[in-house]
């Protein structure tokens, strides 16, 4: 019996003919996705369901759809799927992250020109029959600085059309390695010297709770008087009344949006100032844009239905059902020791060594390298899946290194990711026992034994009396529950370890706290 796909967005008739050539049976409707109560109603009976952003997955929906195998979004951006309810459900959620790529990167560039010439200004004034030729006076591109915040796939297409306009560009990457940043042509710079030196600043990083108001009063402050602001990332990246003040202030001379922190946006600070240019999240609006996602969907999709393959699934690795049981726990394992290292992470990344040992050497090592990479990124980088995370590491220049030893070892499967910096190497390994839980055993060479929980608290200390008291004290003033609390020590007075797992949300003003405590040297809120 052929595969059922539903269609709840509007997509490319060129994708519903390659569903029907691939010998797929297809339910086109592109008005349903917003009648969530119908889409309910049908779901149950197609395996696959292909979206854009109008139609809402959730777990209301996931609960009726008891033959659906697969969710294909066509574009990048996956926050209207409920991933972890699909997941749970055994359906493999997959995106399209590079389709849209230059279509956003043109459209950054086409604001920063408007932007520098104050074309629609120009344009309103011109239509409505007034001839003001000196009013709108604009600056010219060629020999100013670009400030790139986000040098990836997008950002990196950016620097290279500034580039052919006769622009410095400097960027700002964590994840952008000195050699990959050669290899494109930008100057890789920190993020205080790039707001001081950019002549225009364009986002192009994902909004995680490191990027969030990344532009802000602050950063603003740093930033050269007369600077032009461009934003096709997303919304939430510039704080919009910290811009609004600085634009009335005459400190920042112009900005241009496509995205903003609540949307649709109606009603937004930033309307109305005659120094801001504004579209309606138009960034991946093209033509071709639309047809190579729409395409990418279809033909990803039709694969996984007829022939079982993944990929650029967000919530799996590419693997056959026969291995499947055996590599789960340590897929899992992998991510969660990546995100132990990634969260640990403020600099930029130069190497990766992921170290297998014992029986998991003999196993699928790429897809548990994928998901440990996807783990040790996805905390700056927030749309990363297992499948892309390689490709985007390479491109940033980060030497990943792999090692199997199927030998003896101390445990009888042991994974090990070290990362090193600009500033320094950490390691970090962990295992399997028989339960199926991962547990981290050791970290910078100290020895732990401690189970990944939601929230947790990372703190290096000096071994001192003393310490576990007033940091228990200190949870206990605040009204927050420890769970579970391990230790270990280099050597009795050295540096120790602790880890601990907390009930509730470590908050900023906490965690200071924690951190002012006599022997503290780092503390860290982590969240697995």
């Amino acid at each position: 019996m052929a595969p059922k796909v539903l269609i709840s967005d509007a997509l490319s008739p060129a994708a519903v003919q390659i569903f029907k050539d691939r010998g797929i049976e297809v339910d086109f409707q592109p008005a349903l996705g917003k009648d969530k109560d119908k889409l309910a109603e049908i779901i149950g009976n197609y395996d696959g369901l292909a979206i854009r952003s109008a139609t809402k997955v959730s777990p209301k929906i996931l609960e009726k759809a008891a033959n659906l195998k697969v969710i294909g979004r066509a574009g990048i951006g996956v926050d209207n799927v409920d991933i972890p309810a699909a997941t749970a459900k055994g359906v493999i959620v997959m995106n399209t992250p590079f389709g849209n790529s230059i279509t956003t990167a043109e459209h950054a560039v086409t604001l920063m020109l408007a932007l520098a010439r104050q074309i629609p200004q120009a344009d309103i004034s011109t239509q409505a029959g007034k001839w003001e030729k000196n009013r709108f006076m604009g600056v010219e591109i060629t020999g100013k600085t670009l400030g790139v915040i986000g040098c990836g796939n997008i950002g990196s297409i950016v620097a290279d059309r500034a580039q052919g306009l006769k622009m410095k560009v400097i960027a700002f990457d964590p994840f952008l390695s000195p050699e990959r940043a050669i290899d494109i042509g930008v100057e890789k710079v920190e993020l205080d010297e790039l707001f001081q030196r950019a002549d225009f600043i364009t986002l192009h990083t994902p909004l995680t709770d490191k990027t969030r108001n990344i532009v802000d009063a602050k950063a603003i402050e740093k930033m050269k008087k007369g600077v032009r602001i461009v934003n096709c990332a997303r919304g939430g990246l510039v704080d919009e009344q910290a811009l609004r003040a600085a634009l009335d202030a005459g400190k920042v001379a112009g900005a241009a949006l496509d995205v903003f922190s609540t949307e649709p946006a109606t009603v937004n600070v930033l309307f109305g100032h005659p120094n801001v240019v504004c579209t309606p999240h138009l960034g991946a609006s093209t033509t071709e844009a639309q047809e190579n996602v729409a395409l990418q969907i279809a033909e990803q999709m039709s694969e996984y239905l007829l022939r079982g393959a993944i990929s650029n699934a967000v919530n799996f690795p590419s693997i056959t059902a026969e291995e499947a049981p055996k590599l789960k726990p340590f897929i899992t394992l992998a991510e969660k020791l990546g995100s132990f290292a990634g969260q640990l992470t403020e600099t930029g990344l130069e190497k990766i060594e992921i170290a297998y040992e014992g029986e998991v050497a003999q196993m699928k090592t790429r897809a548990l390298t994928s998901a440990a990479l996807a783990g040790l990124l996805r905390p700056m980088l927030q749309d990363i899946n297992v499948v892309s995370a390689p490709v985007i590491a390479k491109e940033r220049g980060i030497v990943v290194d792999e090692t199997v030893r199927a030998g003896d070892c101390d445990y009888e499967s042991l994974i090990r990711i070290t990362v090193t910096t600009e500033r320094q190497s950490r390691s970090v390994s962990g295992t399997v026992f028989a339960d199926g839980r991962p547990r981290i055993v050791n970290i910078k060479g100290i020895r732990m034994d401690a189970e990944f929980e939601p929230s947790m608290v990372y703190i290096t200390n000096l071994d001192k009396p003393g310490f576990i008291g007033k940091f228990s004290g200190t949870m206990g003033d605040a009204g927050i529950n420890i769970a579970t609390f391990h230790v270990g020590r280099e050597k009795p007075g050295g540096d120790a370890i602790a880890l601990i797992a907390i009930d509730g949300e470590m908050s900023a003003d906490l965690l200071a706290k924690v951190r002012a405590l006599p022997q503290v040297q780092q503390a860290k809120a982590l969240r697995f």
